[in-house]
């Protein structure tokens, strides 16, 4: 009897603890399966040494987790082979989502139609690909980035004698820049004088052409910069000759170095883009296309722009002129910047 009794109770607790087990093999494969079900954001950038970008992406990032989803970010380091390379590494991740700050327009082609050929969605971010299927564009309005710089320059200044030392030609928010000053301008029987772009956006090529300039020279009544980092390496050549603030310089961004700059009259205005605005609204975009979802706001307009051989879906945001007069409502009232940043107090 002791060892039928003794049998029964082995087999009770062998039983017991494989049923125990049981239980918690099916927890670990749910808590795999919710995993795999996550929604996962792949953010390729072209660069992160521009101070924008980085601000771009800590929002975008803060509001995706705010959404439920997670964010991969692939920084390519200003390199065109590096991104492609990177870009396929998000799509092995089998991210649900892609948004790609490219570095050049037309250089993401086959990258692009990679990720679109294994069903995952793509946003074109604040640069639109060219050539390409992409899903949406989401960007500030550069077309309009442009007028109002040669609005700025026609209503603030007596200027004639106009050159644009202007970003990367590849950057096709440059061309939408452009057209923009020439469309205002040609209104007013003006024209630029003189266009030079930076390639792959190095700041001492720009920097370089305006000593360049000086010293032949050639030397104009106001300067369009492609963004406030161009305008910044204008102004410091202009310093050698003792012309900074005695020509006058524009960029975009409102960088701190460029609200330090207008402030201390060295560059007149700058082009503020409601960056948190857009990081904000890329991200709630990539999520909804990640789960399936349709876009759509009452707050936005979707348009349609063509990149070459499709009709993209694009959003626009409005840019905002800042110079003295009203850069401490836009920038600092707004927390873009602080005051003893911008004023050195």
């Amino acid at each position: 009897m002791k060892r039928s009794f003794l049998g029964l109770l082995i087999l009770s607790i062998l039983l017991c603890l494989a049923s125990c087990t049981g239980k918690e093999n099916k927890g670990e494969t749910g808590k795999k399966n919710e995993d795999s079900s996550k929604t996962i954001i792949g953010f390729s950038i072209d660069t992160l040494a521009i101070e924008r970008w980085q601000r771009d992406l800590d929002i975008f990032i803060n509001k995706a987790k705010e959404l439920g989803a997670e964010v991969i970010v692939q920084n390519a380091g200003n390199d065109l082979e590096e991104q492609k390379r990177q870009i396929r590494y998000l799509i092995d991740k089998k991210v649900s989502a892609l948004v790609i700050l490219p570095k050049e327009a037309k250089g993401l082609t086959d990258v692009v139609d990679e990720a679109k050929s294994k069903g995952i969605p793509v946003i074109s971010y604040d640069r639109l690909m060219l050539n390409t299927s992409v899903d949406l564009y989401v960007t500030i309005n550069s077309q309009k980035v442009g007028e109002y710089m040669a609005t700025g320059f026609l209503t603030k200044t007596q200027a004639r004698k106009f050159f644009a030392i202007l970003g990367a030609e590849e950057d096709f928010n440059m061309a939408l820049v452009k057209e923009g000053i020439v469309q205002k301008l040609q209104k007013v029987n003006k024209k630029l004088d003189y266009i030079y772009y930076t390639s792959g956006w190095n700041y001492d090529l720009a920097n370089n052409q305006m000593i360049n300039l000086i010293n032949q020279n050639k030397i104009p009544d106001a300067i369009f910069c492609g963004n406030d980092a161009v305008a910044d390496s204008v102004i410091q050549a202009l310093k050698l000759f003792n012309l900074d603030g005695k020509i006058y310089v524009c960029g975009q961004d409102a960088d701190i170095a460029a609200c330090q700059n207008i402030i201390q009259g060295k560059q007149l205005f700058t082009i503020y883009k409601p960056i948190t605005e857009l990081a904000s609204l890329a991200a709630e975009c990539a999520v909804k296309l990640a789960r399936d979802e349709k876009i759509g706001s009452a707050n936005y307009k979707v348009e349609k722009i063509n990149n070459g051989i499709t009709y993209v879906p694009v959003i626009w945001l409005d840019p905002i002129l800042v110079d003295k007069t009203n850069l401490d409502s836009v920038i600092i009232d707004s927390g873009f910047h602080r005051r003893n940043e911008v004023y050195r107090e």
